[in-house]
């Protein structure tokens, strides 16, 4: 069935979204873009596929060796990233060669930045259409997602990721507060009130990554935060709702982790569920007592309610 439009019991929201594929993509395929940069420093005789293969094996070997993008053994995330590159390039050198130096420092520059990530469509205008729902709670002025019901609305980013996804978001045009976790502790640093993202919380910093509950937790913490000064308004008053492109760990783990979520299905895997729908749909994933909200726009969301208050509209209505 459609989303509800019904208002509902709580009035402020918590809108957190994962990252990679699901605001913004490679502009190319990974390889490709290695392989762009590794043939302008002189490195040859590979093709794109070898080259992904290589770069696939390095990435699943230091993951195992040094997990969480090296935070568990103490690497910096740069230095596990160069421990990577330089084990995909390796099988393609010449014989006593090394690296070119400054191959690292142009990957590493690429990929945290909108030279080699895209941001989807939807994202800016999304993101656009909630600064004026911001100021519409100035001067009430109308706008294009009127239908928002949400008194004040907080946006957070979790994600499995290093510490580059601020910077990537902030190059393809959103305004990253400096809000971030550290381990076991916070940040305590000012955010800007016009800022689109107003915490982030990183995998890398929290010391575990999604589906596990505690990165859910520590958006909680950050939302404690941004609200501490606010007279009145306490953390608790917040519906929270995470939307991500991963069914397990996305969905699932904000789920089990006592938030609501919806799975963007922007590459069409529940299209036939959805039967084209504008104003998403709750979709059977064939599990018991699981059904999962699903958008394919982020402009859905302004149609997204809770479903505990849309099934007690049904059954008051």
């Amino acid at each position: 069935m459609p989303f509800g439009v019904h208002n509902p019991s709580k009035r402020n929201l918590l809108l957190a979204f994962d990252a990679f594929d699901t605001l913004f993509t490679p502009r190319r395929p990974i390889a490709v873009q290695y392989g762009e940069i590794g043939r302008r420093h002189g490195i040859r005789g590979f093709s794109d596929e070898e080259l992904s293969k290589s770069f696939r094996a390095a990435f699943k070997k230091e993951s195992k060796e040094h997990p969480n993008y090296g935070k568990e053994t103490g690497l910096a995330a740069p230095e596990w990233w160069a421990k990577v590159i330089t084990q995909t390039f390796t099988p393609f050198l010449s014989h006593g060669n090394t690296l070119p130096n400054q191959l690292i420092p142009d990957l590493l520059h690429r990929f945290s930045s909108a030279e080699g990530y895209s941001i989807y469509p939807d994202v800016l205008p999304f993101f656009h259409q909630l600064r004026q729902v911001r100021e519409r709670t100035k001067d009430q002025a109308e706008d294009s997602i009127s239908k928002w019901p949400w008194n004040r609305t907080i946006v957070g980013i979790v994600t499995n990721s290093d510490d580059r996804v601020p910077d990537v978001l902030s190059s393809l045009g959103l305004s990253v507060g400096p809000r971030r976790v550290c381990g076991a502790t916070k940040t305590h640093v000012s955010a800007h009130e016009g800022d689109d993202v107003s915490f982030v919380v990183l995998s890398y910093d929290a010391g575990c990554g999604k589906p596990d509950r505690r990165i859910f937790e520590a958006a909680e913490e950050m939302l404690a935060e941004c609200v501490e000064d606010d007279e009145g308004v306490v953390a608790s008053e917040f519906e929270k709702l995470y939307v991500g492109d991963d069914l397990e760990k996305d969905v699932l783990g904000a789920e089990d982790a006592g938030w609501n979520a919806a799975l963007l299905d922007r590459k069409g895997q529940y299209a036939e569920a959805l039967h084209n729908k504008s104003q998403g749909e709750t979709v059977d994933i064939g599990r018991k007592d699981r059904k999962i909200d699903v958008v394919n726009d982020l402009h859905q969301l302004a149609y997204w309610r809770p479903r505990q208050s849309r099934e007690n509209s049904k059954r008051t209505g």
